[in-house]
């Protein structure tokens, strides 16, 4: 690979201008995956807890909201990108976003004082809900058809790189005495923000954004670098007009918010904004009802409290868990378009409902006093605290997180996704304010929450939610014109993981229609 400083994107075109795209998006949702799993260490380190007066039983309810406050932040920061990520573009809304990030985890990693450690937190957590609703679709907006889930899947696994990596930096800081055990982890976070720096301007706009904008010549160059041809390119030349279509049919029947809130959108939306909106926002929040969060902020105050382990060996096991959830999420990259957004996600949820089953019936009787075996049974309630974590990482790590990008139409999807990310957030914030309180004063039978709404997700998402794999974004919006019935599973073209053969024909005709020159890129590469 040859770099030419002279072009834009240093020369770059193809398979290697999207893998850098892939760089700036996967850095951020490493970033993410770190802030997720860094504060987990942190609210067990003494000297943090002495510093900010948040030591002894007394001071849970305050701790966890020292904790969640950061997800406020998050839901504050999405519903920003839904005002002004559409003005700024994806690009700008991602090194906005990555400037506030900077300037909350200087304020964390310089802490004295609780009030500073609530602002550090807030501030944060606005940059990332601004990061996190943009970075996804810039991904999204960028990507072939045939690569777009695959792409997303993986920056979520880089998530868990983050992840992993803020468990096993908690793990080896818990020997280190003073302020080092809890200063370190969140400076280190300042890493991620140097590399979406040193990337994230020189890549290219989402060429569907610039569209939208009326700057359907940058567009042009922009898809035909992304596709590696000419601009006179067949395929490229359809691409431009399928999004120039959907632009101008969405401008003709455009929801306002106004409108959304005061229930007059159905007349006047020609696809179905607010269904979209609803599917995109809902299965946002399935991740959180999942549980996930229950363990990610606090499966060592878990493995202490419920099942009794020692505060090192609790550590350890949570670094021991963040490398096998990775190993096991990387299987949902291959199988994202082979199986399907729906079958990941039922099956991901029908397995952590089990393992919740065995987590409250074990921890149930680890509680019971006098129970002869409650040692063997907190060692077995371990082993379903990780298979968890198998069936989290397929089926609902990463689609939650592409699912809102792909089926809101293209003037909905800047708010789509950030609205999705604000009830992803907002839900976070819930879960992560009450765990320890439920923890401490419901013991096993708080565990049974999850059972239930797991239960719930699957024959949800089984009725409702169409299938996005193999589809072009344009092939959605097509798709929500037709009027489609409310229950998804009515229409099997609808929940096939397959791109229905009506619009590979579609796309066909359209080019026999000029002449039949690239029909063969078009099969290549849908």
């Amino acid at each position: 690979m040859m770099w030419n400083s002279s072009k834009p994107y240093f020369g770059l075109r193809g398979g290697w201008l999207t893998f850098w795209i892939t760089v700036a998006c996967g850095a951020d949702m490493t970033l993410l995956g770190y802030d997720q799993g860094v504060f987990s260490g942190v609210v067990i380190s003494q000297d943090f807890l002495r510093l900010h007066n948040l030591e002894g039983p007394t001071k849970t309810t305050l701790l966890g909201t020292v904790t969640a406050i950061y997800d406020v932040g998050c839901c504050l920061g999405s519903l920003l990108a839904y005002s002004i990520g559409e003005r700024l573009g994806r690009r700008n809304t991602i090194l906005l976003g990555t400037i506030v990030m900077t300037i909350g985890a200087i304020l964390q990693a310089s802490s004295y004082s609780l009030g500073q450690m609530m602002t550090g937190r807030v501030v944060a957590g606005i940059g990332n809900g601004l990061n996190t609703s943009t970075a996804p679709i810039w991904q999204v907006e960028t990507s072939k058809a045939q690569w777009r889930g695959k792409l997303v899947i993986l920056e979520n696994c880089l998530l868990l790189v983050g992840f992993s990596l803020a468990n096993w930096l908690n793990y080896g800081l818990s020997f280190a005495d003073g302020p080092v055990s809890w200063r370190f982890p969140l400076s280190f976070q300042l890493i991620f923000n140097i590399m979406i720096f040193c990337t994230v301007p020189w890549l290219p706009e989402s060429p569907r954004w610039l569209i939208a904008h009326d700057r359907s010549n940058e567009a042009l160059q922009i898809i035909a670098d992304l596709e590696g041809q000419e601009t006179t390119d067949a395929f490229v030349q359809l691409q431009i007009r399928e999004i120039q279509y959907s632009v101008e049919y969405e401008r003709s029947n455009s929801v306002s918010f106004s409108d959304i809130i005061r229930g007059r959108a159905r007349e006047k939306s020609g696809t179905k904004t607010v269904r979209r909106l609803v599917l995109g926002m809902g299965v946002q929040a399935f991740q959180q009802f999942t549980g996930i969060n229950v363990t990610s902020y606090y499966l060592p105050t878990v493995l202490t409290t419920s099942v009794g382990l020692s505060e090192s060996l609790a550590r350890l096991l949570t670094a021991c868990n963040s490398v096998q959830y990775l190993c096991f999420s990387l299987i949902g990259i291959p199988n994202v378009e082979r199986w399907g957004r729906r079958r990941l996600m039922m099956f991901g949820c029908t397995g952590m409902c089990f393992c919740y089953i065995f987590i409250t019936a074990l921890i149930r009787y680890n509680e019971l006093s006098g129970y002869p075996h409650r040692e063997q049974v907190a060692s077995a309630s371990v082993a379903f605290f990780f298979l968890y974590y198998v069936f989290f990482g397929i089926g609902m790590q990463g689609v939650p997180w592409l699912y809102p990008t792909e089926i809101n139409s293209l003037t909905m999807r800047t708010k789509g996704a950030a609205l999705g990310a604000a009830t992803n957030w907002i839900m976070n914030f819930m879960v992560v304010e009450i765990t320890p309180i439920g923890i401490q004063n419901l013991g096993w039978k708080f565990y049974i929450i999850w059972v239930v709404l797991n239960a719930m997700i699957v024959p949800t998402v089984y009725l409702f939610y169409p299938e996005t794999a193999g589809r072009t974004l344009e092939d959605m919006d097509d798709y929500y014109r037709g009027s489609p019935p409310l229950l998804a599973c009515l229409d099997k073209e609808a929940i096939s993981s397959k791109r229905p053969g009506k619009y590979q024909a579609r796309d066909e005709n359209i080019l026999h229609a000029k002449g039949g020159e690239g029909a063969e890129h078009v099969e290549s590469v849908t």
